[in-house]
């Protein structure tokens, strides 16, 4: 087992019966209760309820722990997401909302219920994603869906809330969040493929294709397959059952959400793909890969990879200790930034 990210929290038993109890009422006893393992940023536990009540438990990094400039407050930004899907998108399958907590020896912490399936990577891992009933298209067919009814949520302002880079304008909210990641690059002498002033002449340079972004639609921005669920539905194949970790949500435009469902690919590229078919076909707004949207797209990965580049450190992962993941991750991140410079 990997050690710990800096930014997780070590757990006990003790604690989470402690913090269940702070959440719910001394009436709510914990049964069992184990790390749910995957990402790389909070500390999460499956907690079981003697009651039978299947919870999760989600504790931020612990004060004074560095972080990226966009996810400072993503706690509390996520006890948002989910009560606005629960009010505005009610479609999509998010855990529902028990309790957002906070106090000195905890920090903040969230309770939700246990949204029944497993992650695809996890799914994937075993062998499901063929054909077959373990065939994992549906599922993806129906992120598509869900996605287009997230994105029907408007925003007033583009980029994240709460104080985090954000604007008035598509282009100058993404060119903020750009900024903010290549200051934390520098804060965290991450050494990048280009001259940081090159990445920011790229997106000025393509301000036009960010300029036709008229609408902050709500977007997930992670849903990559460890925060897709799904299990068997009625007809006995994987179906979506869950749409997790949304705490890196923000007001954007919307062909951000086809980016990490398709990590490592090119929606563009991929029109097949179930999840581009899902949301084609139950968005309601006019869907074209034009070449002003497939600039977007680019500019989208570049900013991704950008953040998957700089976070490392803050996981604890530095390019010795994770030869592969870094050359992959410069690698793909130069490419983007290569095909920006030739279109």
């Amino acid at each position: 087992m990997t050690a710990p990210s800096p930014t997780q929290r070590p757990l006990t038993r003790a604690d989470v019966a402690r913090l269940i109890g702070a959440s719910l009422g001394a009436a709510a006893r914990v049964a069992d209760c184990g790390p749910l393992h995957g990402g790389s940023f909070a500390t999460v536990w499956w907690v079981h309820l003697d009651d039978g009540a299947r919870l999760v438990l989600k504790v931020a990094p612990p004060d004074g722990v560095p972080l990226l400039r966009y996810e400072h407050g993503v706690c509390a930004a996520e006890a948002r997401y989910l009560r606005l899907v629960a009010a505005h998108a009610p479609d999509v399958p998010v855990p529902p909302l028990l309790h957002h907590g906070s106090d000195p020896t905890y920090g903040e912490w969230l309770v939700t219920g246990l949204l029944r399936g497993r992650s695809l990577a996890d799914l994937a891992a075993d062998g499901a994603g063929g054909d077959g009933p373990d065939d994992d298209g549906p599922a993806r067919y129906d992120l598509g869906v869900a996605l287009a009814a997230l994105h029907r949520v408007t925003g007033d302002r583009f980029g994240h809330d709460d104080g985090r880079p954000s604007g008035a304008t598509w282009r100058d909210a993404f060119a903020a969040m750009v900024d903010a990641a290549l200051d934390d690059a520098a804060d965290w002498d991450v050494s990048l493929p280009v001259l940081p002033d090159r990445i920011r002449a790229l997106v000025r340079g393509h301000a036009p294709a960010l300029d036709a972004v008229r609408r902050p639609a709500l977007v997930h921005f992670d849903g990559w397959d460890g925060n897709v669920l799904a299990a068997a539905g009625p007809d006995g194949r994987l179906r979506l059952t869950g749409l997790v970790d949304g705490e890196r949500f923000l007001y954007a435009d919307r062909l951000m959400d086809l980016v990490s469902p398709l990590l490592f690919k090119r929606a563009e590229d991929e029109p097949d793909h179930p999840t581009v078919r899902g949301y084609r076909d139950a968005t309601d707004e006019p869907f074209n890969l034009d070449t002003g949207a497939r600039r977007r797209l680019g500019l989208y990965r570049m900013y991704l990879y950008l953040l998957m580049v700089v976070e490392m450190p803050s996981r604890g992962m530095t390019p010795a200790s994770h030869p592969e993941r870094h050359a992959r991750l410069v690698d793909l991140l130069a490419a983007e930034l290569h095909a920006l410079a030739g279109t």
